[in-house]
């Protein structure tokens, strides 16, 4: 699970610029969360802070019971590793690498293990979202949707518990976005993982159990869809608000 209090982000260049402000957040196992905003909300400061890649000028995270704040260095690489697994708008795919190889790269700290463990590890992941068949292609040789695709099976490699998605669907066309967001929809209902996504798009929350809406860097609003996720429930809530 994951609960953010307080969280806020000042950046400096001469002038202070405030990311976020105040923002406090919950997401417990097995739910799926999403924050909506336009762009320059704060969504990828929050989601960053969150995944432990950057530090709140206030506030505190805690992830699965622990406070990021107490770890540092190697203690704290570990447990980014172990308990998060990230997707990323842009895939961040090795271009020199296969399919297969890609899914492998967060697997390299435990190199020392036999190495076709490893690799049935990560073809396994490739078979579960539909890339069973382009195991040694190269991204270029693959679609935005399977690039997408592929990211997903190496986010889930190190079995994490929370997993944290960055517009995943921003360069993909639209029956692609909707295929990626049902395989996320999958990891969160299946895997019993927590997945928390930023979003611009009302069709993309549409996936979440719970919506965060994040303006000028504070949640101006929330909204609990349960049962009634749908684009038409999205636009009720931004209604009410």
């Amino acid at each position: 699970m994951i609960w953010a209090e307080g969280l806020t982000k000042l950046y400096s260049d001469g002038t202070e610029v405030r990311a976020l402000n105040g923002v406090d957040l919950s997401a417990m196992q097995g739910e799926f969360v999403a924050v909506m905003g336009p762009s320059g909300s704060g969504k990828s400061t929050l989601l960053n802070l969150i995944g432990t890649l950057d530090e709140p000028t206030a506030g505190r995270v805690v992830v699965d019971g622990v406070d990021v704040s107490t770890l540092q260095g190697d203690a704290l690489a570990d447990f980014r590793r172990e308990r998060i697994g990230f997707v990323f708008q842009l895939f961040n795919l090795v271009p020199t690498l296969s399919a297969l190889e890609n899914v492998m790269l967060p697997l390299i700290p435990y190199r020392r293990q036999c190495e076709f463990d490893l690799q049935a590890r990560a073809c396994e992941l490739l078979d579960a979202v539909g890339l069973a068949e382009r195991v040694s292609h190269l991204p270029a040789q693959l679609s935005g949707g399977e690039q997408q695709r592929v990211a997903i099976a190496r986010a889930l490699v190190n079995e994490p518990t929370i997993v944290l998605a960055d517009e995943p669907t921003g360069n993909v066309d639209t029956r692609a976005g909707d295929e990626v967001m049902e395989l996320l929809r999958q990891v969160c209902d299946e895997g019993g993982r927590t997945v928390v996504l930023v979003t611009h798009s009302p069709r993309v929350a549409a996936f979440a159990d719970r919506v965060y809406f994040l303006k000028d860097g504070g949640i101006v609003d929330e909204c609990r869809l349960g049962g009634e996720r749908s684009l038409e429930a999205i636009w009720a809530c931004l209604a009410m608000g």
